[in-house]
């Protein structure tokens, strides 16, 4: 244990004629093996009551604020004796925080100056080294009173009040700031009942005052004061006016009518109408506008004029510029999405519209260029986000191979994951954003809801891309308001699908970083270095210069942590997943298809890429990273779709559903009326012949020789020729036909 001046410690039990509580060391002497100490919280105290009557209760006063008593008696303890209860676990450290209250700025002059003289009084007292010399040379404060009181015409009880609050909160000059909100000071509510107060507080009405004057007493007033329950009744009356507030005499008349009116009558018409008010049972207008003004800061009086949305995107004070506080490239990521104003069509039939996309930005928030981007039909949601942050760090090569469209390189070196992540609140908080800041990013943050402006650069690219891009765009909307009103959009006229939307982004995010002009980010410094005033250019210099971040990443890292990940199956035919097959020739290589056949398959983990159908990845149990899952080519869809376009067929034949099963149904039923038909045909064509039969009736043998003779000649009747030619025409249609059937035979082992 240290013996440090102002160290506070507790004492567990009764020791060296201690009593058990709380201690502050005042200073410690090794050189006469003793330390000084001030028990300030002694255990005692709190369970210390005051005699006298037994109060009733509705004479207490539950929310009088008891004065704390003095402490700071010196004690000087024996040194070792201390260490050794510590080693006893007698005696133990404690850290004892102060109320935020002490940490607040000052603001009121008076309360600036008095506890600037409090400091000067007690400047000896705050100086270890003069009060350790104190102690060590005469053992008390006696000195240093009698000093403090000459010098500074103070009184000895003030000083012994300072050296309390010191010894209580610590030998520092923020234990003497002043507490006035203890006090009940200006400015402070005071209601009637409070304290058990019964009179109106505040200067007497007129009348009282002619009422002394004639009478000799003051009377009772007619309006009574203001008191707790009327207080909360106005507060939130006023609560449920909505901003902008009206005129206070409105909010007046609403704020009576809402929460004053307690009695209600018929009238002659049956109608149920409010009594009208008698005076003294509500508040006046000017104690209403009391609570709502004079209680109120000039803050909350500007918010009331305004909503709050609006006050902080258009009339808060400007702090910064957007890319302040990212010292470099690559350190903080913002990310957004909104809802493109374009109508797209399926890759799977074209006829069919889709509906509009939703697309993701990321930005650099340092060079303001565009890292990432992503295009979906499903809606924001952190599963999305992190599809865009694959697509950010993913290599131009595997992005090229997944949406079949060679993805050029703008940024270099290139973008990696960043130190820190700016997304909206609802992506923020779900369980697998957490996981990918716990793993990937050190640093995620998120903006309020309804507060755009925080992350303003991304939303001023979207609006960009809007209202420059999507006009020269098939089937887009005008992102501009008046255009809205005058011209509606023709989703008819949409010709792109989600593909061929990426790729037309990806251009023009390419040309963006190369060619937006940010000469205003220029310095001096960076127009000698020859920097482009690019996305691009800030890019490249600021991580020439050191100042960048990059983290490299393994591939199937990302993948494992950023990609949505499901079960597929494991079955004789290949590897399932949603509807599709895949293969690997490692998975050939290794049997996997032979040991489901035998153990009827088994579920495995896989990451897929929304955006295409192409590939899926899976652990490689047998060796390190992650197999690539290529789509088979007997699969249910090709590369070139996603799972967005492929749910929309098969959601389309489930609509036909009912249809295609009434049509199976009605062929079927007609097909079983046919059948039995010819069995009923059948039956009555035997009954007919067993009847005409007579005589003995050939064998099974004779009469099958018989049919094939007939059969024979029937045959070689369609052809007039020598018998070699004859033999050689059955026989082709003998091979024609077994041909025929073996194909039929392989195409039902597929289906089974």
């Amino acid at each position: 244990m240290s013996l440090m001046p102002n160290q506070v410690f507790r004492l567990a039990g009764d020791a060296l004629g201690l009593k058990a509580g709380l201690f502050r060391i005042v200073t410690d002497a090794p050189e006469i093996n003793f330390v000084y100490c001030s028990q300030f919280a002694p255990s005692h105290l709190s369970e210390n009551k005051r005699g006298g009557r037994t109060r009733l209760e509705k004479t207490k006063r539950s929310k009088r604020i008891v004065k704390a008593p003095l402490v700071g008696q010196l004690l000087s303890v024996p040194r070792q004796a201390l260490l050794e209860l510590h080693e006893a676990h007698e005696l133990m450290p404690v850290s004892l925080e102060l109320a935020s209250t002490y940490y607040l700025p000052l603001t009121d002059r008076n309360t600036a100056e008095k506890f600037e003289r409090r400091c000067n009084v007690m400047s000896e007292f705050l100086d270890p080294e003069k009060l350790k010399e104190e102690l060590l040379v005469h053992g008390n404060l006696g000195r240093l009173v009698r000093n403090a009181m000459v010098r500074h015409k103070a009184s000895r009880s003030y000083i012994y009040n300072l050296w309390s609050l010191l010894c209580r909160f610590g030998l520092t000059s923020t234990s003497l700031r002043p507490r006035w909100d203890r006090c009940g000071a200006k400015g402070k509510p005071r209601d009637l009942g409070e304290d058990g107060r019964t009179n109106k507080v505040g200067r007497k009405t007129l009348k009282q005052r002619i009422n002394k004057q004639a009478y000799g007493s003051w009377g009772e007033p007619i309006q009574p004061g203001m008191n707790a329950d009327w207080r909360a009744k106005i507060i939130a009356a006023d609560k449920r006016i909505p901003s902008p507030k009206p005129s206070m005499r409105r909010r007046h008349r609403e704020i009576i009518s809402s929460r004053f009116v307690k009695a209600m009558r018929y009238d002659d018409a049956g109608k149920i109408v409010d009594v009208e008010l008698k005076q003294g049972e509500y508040p006046s207008y000017e104690q209403v506008k009391r609570v709502l003004t004079v209680e109120t800061s000039a803050l909350e009086k500007i918010l009331q004029t305004t909503s709050k949305g609006h006050f902080k995107r258009s009339l808060r004070g400007m702090t910064s510029c957007s890319w302040q506080g990212s010292p470099g490239p690559g350190l903080l990521y913002a990310i957004d999405s909104t809802i493109g104003d374009i109508y797209l069509r399926s890759a799977v039939n074209p006829e069919w519209i889709v509906g509009r996309p939703i697309v993701y930005i990321i930005v650099d928030v340092w060079s303001t260029a565009i890292v990432g981007f992503y295009v979906c039909l499903t809606g924001p949601s952190w599963d999305t986000a992190q599809v865009s942050l694959f697509n950010t760090t993913a290599s131009p090569a595997m992005l090229s191979n997944l949406w079949g469209y060679e993805m050029r390189q703008s940024l270099f070196p290139s973008p990696t994951l960043p130190a820190r992540l700016l997304c909206d609140r609802g992506e923020y908080l779900s369980k697998r954003a957490k996981a990918t800041g716990m793993k990937l990013i050190r640093d995620m943050q998120y903006t309020p809801p309804f507060r755009p402006d925080l992350k303003g650069i991304v939303e001023v690219l979207h609006r960009i891309v809007k209202n420059t891009q999507y006009n020269f765009l098939p089937g887009a909307m005008d992102a501009r308001r008046v255009e809205y009103d005058l011209r509606r959009s023709n989703p008819a006229a949409a010709t792109m699908n989600v593909r061929q939307y990426t790729q037309y982004l990806h251009e023009s995010f390419f040309v963006y970083n190369l060619t937006a002009i940010r000469s205003n980010r220029v310095d001096a410094h960076m127009a000698a270095a020859g920097v482009f005033p690019s996305p691009a250019g800030l890019w490249s210099w600021g991580h020439a210069m050191g100042i960048g971040y990059l983290r490299a990443a393994a591939q199937a890292e990302l993948v494992t942590q950023l990609l949505p990940a499901r079960e597929a199956r494991v079955t004789p035919r290949g590897i399932r997943f949603r509807g599709n097959y895949y293969e690997s020739p490692l998975v050939e290589a290794e049997h996997w298809s032979t040991f489901a056949r035998s153990s009827g398959g088994w579920e495995i983990p896989v990451q897929y890429y929304p955006g295409s159908v192409s590939t899926i990845w899976t652990p490689n149990v047998s060796g390190d990273g992650l197999i690539d899952l290529q789509i088979a080519d007997h699969a249910n869809a090709s590369p070139e779709i996603d799972y967005d376009d492929m749910a929309d067929a098969f959601a389309f034949q489930q609509l036909k559903a009912a249809d295609i099963e009434h049509k199976r149904v009605s062929a079927a039923v007609l097909g079983l009326k046919r059948m039995d038909a010819i069995r009923q045909q059948s039956i009555e064509q035997t009954r007919i012949a067993l009847d005409r039969s007579r005589g003995r009736a050939p064998t099974i043998t004779e009469a099958r020789a018989m049919e094939n003779e007939i059969a024979a000649q029937m045959l070689h009747c369609e052809y007039r020729g020598t018998r070699k030619d004859r033999a050689a025409v059955s026989e082709n249609h003998l091979s024609m036909m077994e041909d025929i059937f073996a194909a039929k035979d392989r195409e039902v082992a597929n289906d089974l």
